[in-house]
């Protein structure tokens, strides 16, 4: 494929106000995206048309899972192939872990990733794990069906998950043993949160989820055992049954129902689409207003990401989320424009760089879906703005600017590919790698640092054999991928 040079792509700039809601809500604004931005009439018609993700072809980021093979097997399949030796689960989450990566570098409805990513985290299963790892790749396909729907729906769908019954240990929870983790869970972390209920409510929460398990260690399906559940009258906070049947499966659903729609409920909702989208600390206000829609639209995201957007608190935020290290390797090959190929099956598929950027970002900070503990990964900028943090984005972005790793299975542009044209003035090519990678023209404190970085002169002639253009082309543009506004969202 022939890649047309940076200086015959348009480089219109989207205003300042779309260019703050796009890249909010996206894994970095390129020239591609600002067209499909343009084309779509506007960024809040963007925004519009990324909330209904059926709409929009994703060919090549849906093909993408075609790479690797084991993230269409079945969980019993799955489970045999480890069982007999020929691939490890844990290899298969490592695949999986590389797929979402390389899925949001080139996903065209990225508001859906990143929906899917934040309730992932929220409704947190490690990727890494001996069991649950069999339904891990089904667990993050319901989240992603339901990212944008009712929470209510997908609270149902993930609570009931195989992989979140392995995961919290409800597949050994029975009537005579119940087992807390999942019922304390949904309680602190999924729904209503701490100080919202007593030792009693996790008892009882845990005593409607008996019944809900896996064929563990055999054909790992999803079961529901009915001489399992715990029968006889429960209340947990405001809600109360008799639940005298055999089957939980209905006081489950209803349950789970109530905690959607309780309160407390719609405000840890509201505040985490708040700290995700607009900043660490949004205002009460704010959370009581995203809260109030989330209940009067039947727990429906949708609305209460409309209202996000439309707020005042919204549009005074601009550049108050740093990017954590998946977010920041992501953006990073999408400035670059890097293109990937497939890895082949064997051995040597290791060292391609689909493969690899695994271990980039693992170098950064953390996986994807790595975070050991049920709270999940953190959203918030203080969690990704140390020393060691900045020291490590610093060195991938080096390393991907010069192209020198990853060094296979890859296709990086050349230096000449960021040139608008020859002869040019250093501050015009400076200017003009800005508008590509951070969406906005140089800063004069942006153009002293590639003068820095290079010891160029800002009105310095660049020609196609200049010593810029034979080694030190990285040096500009790993200063631009290690500056402030590159490293926010």
């Amino acid at each position: 494929m022939t890649i047309a040079p940076a200086r015959d792509r348009a480089q219109c700039l989207l205003p300042a106000t779309a260019r703050h809601l796009v890249g909010r809500f996206s894994y970095g604004i390129t020239p591609s995206l600002a067209r499909q931005v343009r084309a779509a009439g506007g960024a809040r018609a963007w925004f519009e048309q990324q909330l209904d993700p059926g709409s929009i072809a994703d060919g090549t980021a849906d093909a993408l899972r075609s790479w690797w093979s084991g993230l269409s097997r079945t969980p019993t399949e799955l489970w045999y192939r480890q069982r007999d030796d020929i691939e490890g689960g844990w290899e298969v989450m490592l695949d999986y872990q590389r797929w979402v990566l390389l899925r949001r570098i080139h996903s065209r409805r990225p508001v859906l990733e990143m929906l899917t990513e934040l309730w992932e985290n929220h409704f947190n299963v490690p990727a890494s794990g001996d069991a649950q790892c069999f339904w891990r790749v089904d667990f993050g396909d319901t989240v992603r069906t339901h990212a944008l729907g009712r929470f209510e729906d997908l609270l149902q769908a993930v609570t009931t998950h195989p992989a979140m019954l392995i995961n919290l240990d409800n597949v050994s929870s029975d009537r005579t043993h119940p087992n807390e983790n999942l019922g304390r869970e949904l309680l602190e972390l999924h729904t209503v949160g701490r100080g919202e209920y007593g030792e009693a409510d996790v008892k009882a929460s845990a005593r409607i989820l008996t019944g809900w398990s896996v064929d563990m260690w055999d054909t790992f399906r999803a079961e529901y055992r009915t001489g399992w559940h715990w029968r006889g009258p429960v209340q947990v906070i405001g809600f109360s049954d008799p639940n005298a049947d055999a089957d939980g499966r209905r006081v489950t659903a209803d349950y789970l129902s109530y905690l959607a729609h309780h309160p407390a409920t719609a405000r840890r909702v509201a505040r985490r689409l708040a700290v995700k989208f607009v900043g660490d600390d949004p205002s009460d206000a704010l959370v009581t207003r995203l809260a109030q829609v989330y209940l009067d639209q039947d727990t429906a995201i949708r609305p209460v990401l409309r209202a996000l957007v439309a707020s005042d608190e919204f549009a005074r935020s601009v550049g108050a989320k740093v990017r954590d290290p998946g977010e920041d390797l992501v953006a990073t090959y999408r400035a670059l424009d890097v293109r990937f190929k497939r890895p082949p099956a064997t051995g040597a598929g290791e060292r391609y760089a689909a493969n690899q950027l695994l271990w980039q970002v693992a170098d950064m900070g953390i996986m994807p879906f790595g975070w050991p503990r049920p709270d999940g990964q953190p959203i918030d900028n203080r969690s990704w703005s140390s020393p060691s943090r900045m020291l490590a984005s610093m060195s991938t972005h080096v390393a991907l600017a010069g192209s020198w790793w990853p060094d296979r299975g890859v296709t990086y542009h050349p230096p000449t590919w960021w040139v608008p044209r020859f002869p040019v003035r250093f501050d015009v090519l400076v200017d003009h790698v800005s508008r590509r990678i951070l969406h906005r023209p140089a800063s004069p404190l942006l153009l002293r640092a590639c003068c820095e970085a290079t010891g160029l002169d800002a009105r310095e002639r660049i020609t196609r054999d200049h010593p810029l253009m034979r080694w030190d082309m990285f040096r500009v543009l790993s200063t631009f991928l290690d500056s402030p506004t590159f490293l926010t969202r």
